[in-house]
């Protein structure tokens, strides 16, 4: 693969604010799998917010971009599920594309098929637009990729903050997080929170079902894996907890070590091998450590 950007990429973050800020260009926020595609005519990689490829989750994705993206591109976007019958995005359904199995990988391909959501070109055949404006990107992934049709789109975007408000209301109804709010003259910059994010305000009272550990700190809690029962009593996923000092996910690493058990244990062990940004994780390790290298709750 010969591009003008090498994979694999961190994508640019957003910082979370109470307000609409004003003067910036509005999208939806989505909630699916945030994901860089690579392009190079029939070689297709499907990067993640971690890094980890997801190229071989999403089959009928890759071959979608090889039918309808530019032949030599870098998109950054979403990977998204729609419940069609609900007329709602439908994570649940989402996280469990994530399979070891490749024949439940290729089957569910077909029964629950994803598409993908673009919302900045990162590069073009031999041009790299990382330090272009936001809005030069923009108008380039609508000129390129705005009108190739199903399984792919481009996100909506506007400078209107009323219709962004709007949309804030609207939305949340078909499972959207939020708004995305991004300054016109906004370089590309990867691992960097420069984006503003507006997410609805929603409290429950949620299960700790596990925990990753801090990437600067292995004794050290990064973030809190959630959960909620569901009326036949499955825990469902629905997010994490990671706004925490050191001191505190230090403390938190230290409580949670008492309740860390094994994965046939616990009731998400059909993600124990998953590479999903927001499901259970395993770290590889040493036969005879899984309990430790888990690290779940209950």
């Amino acid at each position: 693969m010969s591009l003008p950007i090498e994979q694999p990429i961190k994508p640019m973050l957003a910082k979370p604010a109470k307000k609409i800020p004003a003067g910036a260009m509005y999208e939806p926020k989505w909630d699916g799998f945030r994901s860089i595609i690579f392009r190079d005519g029939d070689d297709v990689v499907i990067g993640s917010r971690n890094e980890k490829p997801l190229t071989r989750y999403f089959p009928e994705v890759v071959a979608a971009v090889k039918d309808l993206l530019p032949g030599r591109c870098v998109v950054d976007g979403e990977i998204i599920l729609a419940n069609v019958d609900a007329n709602r995005l439908d994570f649940e359904a989402l996280q469990q594309r994530i399979h070891p199995a490749d024949s439940r990988v290729q089957m569910l391909a077909e029964k629950t098929p994803a598409s993908f959501v673009a919302f900045d070109l990162l590069a073009l055949d031999d041009r790299d637009l990382m330090g272009e404006p936001f809005e030069v990107r923009r108008a380039l992934l609508e000129e390129h990729i705005g009108s190739v049709g199903a399984p792919i789109y481009v996100t909506p975007l506007t400078r209107d903050e009323d219709l962004a408000a709007d949309w804030f209301t609207t939305f949340e109804g078909a499972g959207l997080d939020g708004l995305m709010a991004k300054a016109p003259d906004l370089t590309y910059q990867p691992n960097k929170r420069v984006m503003t994010k507006i997410k609805h305000e929603r409290t429950a009272d949620c299960v700790v079902a596990g925990f990753r550990p801090h990437k600067a700190d292995a004794e050290a809690v990064g973030s809190l894996l959630l959960g909620l029962y569901e009326p036949g009593g499955q825990l469902a996923s629905v997010g994490v907890a990671s706004s925490f000092t050191m001191a505190r996910r230090k403390e938190l690493f230290e409580e949670m070590q008492a309740h860390v058990t094994e994965w046939d244990e616990h009731p998400w062990n059909w993600a124990a091998d998953s590479e999903g940004e927001r499901t259970p994780q395993r770290t590889p390790a040493p036969a005879g450590t899984l309990a430790k290298t888990c690290r779940l709750s209950r």
